[in-house]
């Protein structure tokens, strides 16, 4: 951590924020850190805020596997990708400074759009239907057609993600050490014509998962990547790997996912 010098401050230009920010600036230059404008100058990214916050500085920094990400919280609220608080500035160098920190890589899910495009997320990609009516999706593990889908749409997630949307759908919470991907079901309907496993399932790295969307009049599904929408129209195709390339965060040695796990949900 010691020859990590460029910081780079992602955070919302809030005049409740912007204060606090600037102190903490002050405090970091005054500890030798290097304060950077632009990001591809930085070897620290902090995002300041919350884990949405988190999410987008990630995304906006294109998940850089050549720098380290941190992320600071700015109230009371639980956060699993924030293990700073913006109040406690001598925790945060200290930490730095004295090796109290760790470094973890957290998997990234890559998916391809109609094989032409391709996009990153942290937590889980969703495909949900736009209209109120189900769609009908064919579900492919690498070249083996699995299962038809039919229902509201269906979530992929990341093992950080298996704690946010996947668990409010019943999805198994994993490990971030296994690399693997998580499929979860929004609404399955199960009849004599459409049956599915009605349960989430997990798939290894080395695993491809493509959806088909069957064109039935309502072809155009809404794609949410981490806590953003996609603006894409006429989807037909998606297909979902773990990049080769994961990010890495710092955490502090006290505080593991799991215990992040019990003081959230327990």
């Amino acid at each position: 951590m010691s020859e990590r010098k460029n910081v780079y401050f992602f955070y919302k230009k809030e005049d409740k924020l912007v204060e606090k920010v600037e102190s903490l600036l002050d405090f970091a230059k005054d500890h030798g850190f290097i304060i950077v404008e632009d990001d591809t100058k930085a070897n620290i990214i902090v995002s300041i805020g919350g884990d949405g916050e988190f999410l987008q500085a990630v995304r906006k920094t294109k998940f850089r596997s050549d720098c380290l990400y941190a992320g600071i919280g700015v109230d009371d609220t639980l956060s699993l990708y924030c293990d700073f608080h913006i109040d406690d500035r001598e925790k945060i160098i200290h930490a730095m400074k004295e090796s109290q920190i760790e470094v973890r890589r957290y998997p990234v899910l890559e998916v391809i759009v109609d094989g032409k495009t391709t996009f990153k997320c942290l937590n889980e990609c969703s495909i949900k239907s736009s209209i109120i009516k189900t769609f009908v999706i064919d579900v492919f593990i690498d070249d083996l057609h699995f299962e038809t889908f039919r229902g509201d749409g269906m979530l992929i997630s990341t093992p950080t993600g298996s704690t946010a949307y996947n668990k409010s759908v019943n999805g198994a919470v994993v490990d971030p050490m296994l690399p693997c991907i998580q499929v979860s079901e929004l609404a399955s309907l199960n009849n004599n014509l459409y049956r599915t496993l009605g349960s989430s399932f997990i798939l290894s790295d080395k695993r491809k998962l493509t959806l088909k969307i069957v064109q039935d009049g309502n072809d155009y599904p809404v794609i949410g990547i981490d806590n953003e929408a996609l603006s894409i129209r006429n989807v037909k195709q998606l297909e979902y790997g773990l990049s080769e390339t994961p990010i890495k965060t710092v955490k502090l040695k006290d505080n593991s996912f799991w215990e992040k796990v019990k003081r959230t949900f327990l």
